[in-house]
Order: C-alpha cells, then sequence, then structure tokens
C-alpha cells in the first residue's frame, strides 16, 4: 500500500499553515513553520504566481486531503460516496473524512496527531463494540463504543495517556470515560465540530469540472 516516507513539515509549509500532523512538535518552537513559514523548493514561493480558480480549487482540496491523511484515490471515493448521500455534498464529504476511526482516536486524545493515532489502529490497539477493528478508515456511527483494549491498557504508552487524557478537550458528539480509556459516539459530527478553516465547497467545484 502506497504511503506518504517524506517530511509531513512540508504539507504544513506548503499549505502555510500548521495541520498538526506531528502532533505536540507543532506546539513547540521546533515546528517547521514557526522557523521557516515559506513553502517547500528551492525558490520558497518567492516567485509564487497568483492563483487561478483551478488552483484555488486545487489547494483546497489537497489541504483537506492532508489534514486527514488520504491519498487521491481514496478520497475522490470518498466524495463519490458524499454525493450519494442526502444534503451538501462538501459537508457530508467532512463528515465521513471525520468519523474514519483514526481521526476518532485523535479527536478524543488516545493519539498526539492522526498519523500516530492511525498506527494504534493499524496495531490492534483500538476496539470497536468489543471487536478489534484495525481499519482506520473503518466510519463510526452513533452509538458505537470505541475503546483500548485490555491488553494494550497496560502499556506504558496508554497508563500515561490517562493523565494527558484528563486535561484535554473532547469534541461534543463524543463521549470520554477517561479512566476505562473508552468513548461513545453520542451522534454524528456536523459542520460545526470541524476545528479547521476548510472550504469543501471548492473541492466540489474541483471534481466537477
Amino acid at each position: 500500500m502506497a504511503r506518504y516516507t517524506d517530511s509531513v513539515c512540508k504539507l504544513c509549509r506548503r499549505e502555510g499553515e500548521k495541520l498538526f500532523l506531528k502532533g505536540t512538535r507543532c506546539y513547540s518552537p521546533k515546528c517547521a513553520i514557526d522557523r521557516r513559514g515559506n513553502p517547500p523548493g528551492e525558490q520558497g514561493g518567492q516567485f509564487r504566481r497568483k492563483e487561478s480558480d483551478y488552483g484555488n480549487q486545487l489547494r483546497a482540496k489537497q489541504k483537506i486531503r492532508r489534514l486527514y491523511g488520504v491519498f487521491e484515490r481514496q478520497f475522490r471515493r470518498y466524495f463519490k460516496r458524499a454525493q450519494r448521500m442526502k444534503g451538501l455534498t462538501g459537508e457530508n464529504l467532512l463528515m465521513l473524512l471525520e468519523s474514519r476511526l483514526d481521526n476518532v482516536v485523535y479527536r478524543l486524545g488516545i493519539g498526539d496527531s492522526r498519523a500516530q493515532a492511525r498506527q494504534l489502529v493499524q496495531h490492534g490497539h483500538i476496539s470497536v463494540n468489543g471487536r478489534k477493528t484495525n481499519i482506520p478508515s473503518y466510519v463510526v456511527s452513533p452509538g458505537d463504543e470505541i475503546t483500548v483494549r485490555d491488553i494494550s491498557k497496560s502499556l506504558t504508552f496508554f497508563k500515561e495517556r490517562v493523565q494527558i487524557l484528563e486535561s484535554g478537550k473532547t469534541p461534543g458528539w463524543l463521549r470520554l470515560d477517561t479512566n476505562n480509556l473508552s468513548a461513545t459516539v453520542l451522534a454524528a459530527p456536523t459542520r460545526e465540530d470541524i476545528e479547521f478553516t476548510l472550504n469543501e465547497q471548492l473541492v466540489v467545484e474541483f471534481y466537477s469540472r
């Protein structure tokens, strides 16, 4: 399976803002955006031209795709699925991405970044409704129970995570039980639950060309 192997800090620099792809490092002075805010490449964006409509649409798509850590083919599948759903296609797309299991694990604070949360899921530390689920793209539904598996709770990482979670903030559509490292999906996420400034309408326009 294809995966991105270059520095993820380049992705933030390309978008010109923090996407928090490296967890706690993004809050430290080591953050690439704070040290070098210019885009990657030899020219560093100093001769950047005015973006066309297509360029703006592409940037909007790339920003969302990179934020949630999905590749183009998978992202296009999400878009087609969003088109078949009732409501606005752009909002449906964001709700599908926000409901991914790896994103839920990240939003609960169990992972410092979506990449780390994805790794925790892939390594079999997470169960959904009592069953081990190692598919990061699994889409959760209201009523689902997400739990760190009992066999994993004895690991140092998860023991330390309990203290971190006590001071964290949980989205309103999720209910977290810190002591048991478990959570319940109370409702489907809404557009207001997205923590970043995203322009999903430009993505719809990009795929509608």
